[in-house]
């Protein structure tokens, strides 16, 4: 075979290879180029937050933790100025003071040299009932022998009858001041006193609401007012995050959620943390109403495809994961 032949089929050889080998770069690039996308499900780590606020007004007087610092549940965390509360204290104090003392009176009764007088009183109208008595039989002896008139003999009579009723007046006051106060008396002394405590009671709580402490472990997320501001009753003063109690937030299309059940695990990577790879334990699905974005999809002769919200929490513990870190989910 001449060299010129040898020459002609190398040269068709290497034609057919390059052919060949654009035919599967384009069948590559096809099927690269005309594959759909990995759909990504973007989601959001949270954490439970407890926001520290008091029950009365007042001006922040020191904090005693920053943000980022832990705290221990019970931890003391700032401390509120609080005058006119303190004041409140004072006046409730000295109310229930005086209630105590008017049920003291009350049960004590009336007072020994008061009760002594009353006695004394009704002695002199016992002494008063006896002269009247022995004056009236007088008379009446006096009137029976009919040297007495029948006018006299009832004038005798009459002193006689008041002196019965004046005694037994005097003897009625005298039992009333041994007694003291009605009994009606007494219960309302004691109803005012409870009513005064109850109040000492409140204000005490309210001072207690100067010093504000954590009711959890966790981290300082944020400090609203500065030192020396005023803070009305329940406005926002800090911000504890339980970073024990996280989970991860996905607003998921409902086309998507064919794996995606309650109790199912889900698994997904954090781009902040070097895309570390989690799994996660779905346990709450909600759809997100009318308000979240919705994907039209009549053109195609389809569905509207609604969002539904979808909460997962990690398996295991994630060092380093925060609030706010991305969690992307790929399908």
């Amino acid at each position: 075979m001449s060299t010129e032949k040898i020459y002609s089929m190398n040269n068709m050889l290497l034609a057919f290879i390059a052919v060949l080998i654009v035919i599967v770069l384009v069948a590559l690039a096809g099927f690269f180029l005309l594959s759909p996308p990995d759909e990504i499900i973007m989601g959001q780590a949270e954490a439970t937050q407890v926001r520290i606020s008091g029950k009365v007004p007042g001006r922040i007087a020191s904090y005693r933790f920053g943000e980022g610092d832990k705290v221990k549940s019970g931890d003391t965390l700032v401390f509120l100025d609080t005058p006119e509360v303190m004041a409140k204290l004072q006046q409730a104090q000295a109310v229930r003071s005086a209630a105590e003392a008017q049920n003291a009176k009350a049960i004590k009764g009336a007072r020994r040299h008061e009760i002594t007088g009353v006695y004394e009183l009704w002695q002199k109208a016992k002494a008063g009932l006896e002269i009247a008595k022995k004056s009236y039989d007088r008379v009446q002896n006096l009137y029976n022998q009919g040297v007495m008139s029948a006018q006299k003999r009832d004038e005798a009579e009459a002193k006689y009858q008041s002196m019965v009723a004046t005694e037994k007046a005097a003897y009625s006051q005298y039992e009333i001041a041994k007694e003291g106060a009605r009994y009606e008396d007494k219960l309302a002394a004691e109803a005012l006193v409870h009513q005064a405590k109850g109040a000492v009671a409140e204000m005490e709580s309210y001072i207690s609401e100067s010093a504000l402490v954590s009711p959890i472990d966790g981290e300082v997320a944020e400090r609203f007012p500065q030192i020396g501001e005023l803070v009305g009753s329940g406005a926002p003063i800090m911000n504890i995050i339980d970073m024990n109690d996280m989970w991860i937030t996905f607003s998921v299309r409902e086309d998507l959620l064919k794996d995606i059940k309650i109790g199912a695990e889900i698994e997904g990577f954090i781009p902040a943390l070097e895309n570390k790879k989690i799994k996660m334990k779905v346990y709450h699905m909600k759809d997100m109403g009318v308000y979240a974005a919705w994907k039209a999809t009549k053109a195609t002769g389809q569905f509207d495809a609604k969002t539904f919200e979808v909460r997962a929490r990690p398996a295991e513990h994630v060092s380093d994961l925060r609030p706010g870190m991305s969690v992307i989910i790929k399908r």
